[in-house]
């Protein structure tokens, strides 16, 4: 018997909110208590990304585990995982156009030639902005089957996510290739499901 039932949803959903916001009242914190080490802006945009990317994993780790357990109602819950995967992204990418680049788009060029991996997050982003967009009910209907060859995008942005942490540490490669390899596997799961 499903644990998750329909009067539990909304309880669910509550403690989803819950547990999205309390990284960035952790991160509220921390930047008061000056905690953040030799370099706070970068350990702020990293530390936004690194969300972004944890709530990807989750979103795709939603239907298989829903498949899994038989607990249908857990899809119910991706779009908003999904959406708080987007608004992660979004602070992420404002954190580094004005704390790193003080919102000079000249810099932000020079930085686009310079470090290529700004482009695979850039891509990742826009894919991340469409289906924020198109996640409401109403547009879902109005596109239709479109909705979902859009929505499969999700697939690129979690290659390109953990390529783009890859190569945008300094040191450390190990934390990144593990994102990597398990993004790889969820995708694999994928596609033997729909074998």
């Amino acid at each position: 018997m499903p644990v998750l039932t329909y009067k539990r949803v909304p309880y669910f959903k509550a403690y989803i909110h819950v547990l999205a916001i309390m990284p960035l009242v952790y991160l509220g914190l921390a930047i008061d208590a000056d905690a953040l080490g030799g370099d706070p802006v970068q350990a702020v945009i990293h530390f936004l990304g690194k969300g972004a990317l944890n709530l990807l994993v989750l979103t795709l780790v939603i239907s298989p585990l829903a498949k899994r357990y038989k607990e249908g109602l857990l899809i119910s819950t991706r779009r908003l995982i999904g959406l708080y995967c987007f608004f992660y992204a979004s602070l992420h990418l404002t954190a580094f156009a004005w704390l790193d680049l003080g919102w000079d788009i000249a810099l932000l060029f020079q930085e686009l030639v310079k470090r290529p991996y700004i482009w695979l997050g850039m891509i990742a982003f826009v894919i991340l902005l469409l289906l924020a967009l198109t996640s409401p009910m109403y547009v879902r209907r109005k596109m239709q089957r479109n909705w979902q060859k859009l929505h499969n995008l999700i697939y690129l942005a979690a290659l390109l996510t953990p390529l783009h942490y890859y190569l945008s540490v300094k040191s450390g490669w190990i934390e990144p290739a593990l994102y990597t390899v398990f993004m790889v596997f969820l995708l694999q799961l994928r596609r033997k499901k729909r074998d």
